[in-house]
């Protein structure tokens, strides 16, 4: 009997960490995923595993055989890479949110333009400044930005002055910190920080549609997997994304 109730003690905390989710989200998610996982704890499970960066460095690692239950990317193009690969487990991907994409400035030099063809984006850096964005090779708030730019004929006078990042929150840092005269991130990158503000936001029409699908990966679909994107869909983790300013699909 003791030798039972021994053994019961040991498997709880077995039981317990069998529960645990590790959800890789785009860098731009930090906030907003963070919120939501204090409010899974509340709704009686563990507290989430997570891991921010840039989509296609997080998709990479899934490739690469990372221990994944959840995938969030801030475009198709990276779920499609894994999807792709058979990573993804069918029926699973779920288009739950949407974004801005906006140029910023410090906070402290303000200023407030509008972003259309004929933009002089070169003037506003100055004449040595550089633009802050994710690398336009493989982050996503990178290759929206050089849709945009393009589209709108800034492309071929800005792209020699990129301050390429690894993720849209690295752009983000050097706005906030005076290295970057300006910077291209989303709309709720802008909102977490008191350091730079919004001066213009880029015409909806100018890029892709900036959509983040979510999606469990083929070896993390477990049932509390299944759960907790449930829970994502659901009306406290869509209320925590909108007060983070996501558009909720």
């Amino acid at each position: 009997m003791r030798f039972l109730l021994f053994l019961c003690i040991l498997l709880v905390p077995l039981a317990a960490r069998a529960q645990d989710l590790t959800v890789f989200a785009a860098a731009s998610l930090t906030d907003a995923m963070n919120d939501i996982s204090a409010l899974w704890v509340k709704a009686g499970h563990p507290a989430l595993r997570t891991s921010y960066a840039a989509s296609s460095t997080l998709a990479r690692q899934i490739e690469q055989g990372a221990p994944v239950n959840l995938f969030a990317s801030a475009d198709e193009k990276w779920m499609n890479y894994l999807a792709q690969k058979n990573l993804i487990a069918p029926g699973t991907r779920k288009d739950l949110l949407g974004n801005d994409l906006v140029l910023v400035v410090p906070a402290n030099q303000p200023q407030h333009v509008t972003i259309k063809p004929g933009f002089d984006l070169a003037k506003l850096l100055g004449p040595s400044g550089r633009l802050a964005v994710g690398n336009p090779a493989h982050v996503p708030v990178g290759i929206y930005a050089e849709q945009a730019l393009k589209k709108l004929g800034m492309w071929d006078s800005i792209e020699p002055r990129l301050a390429r990042t690894d993720d849209v929150r690295s752009g983000l840092l050097l706005v906030e910190r005076g290295e970057a005269p300006a910077g291209i991130v989303y709309g709720t990158d802008a909102a977490v920080s008191k350091n730079v503000m919004v001066a213009g936001v880029f015409p909806a029409s100018s890029h892709d549609p900036i959509t983040y699908p979510f999606a469990l990966t083929k070896a993390g679909d477990t049932p509390e997997a299944r759960a907790l994107l449930t829970f994502l869909q659901g009306p406290q983790a869509r209320a925590a994304f909108v007060r983070r300013g996501f558009k909720v699909e």
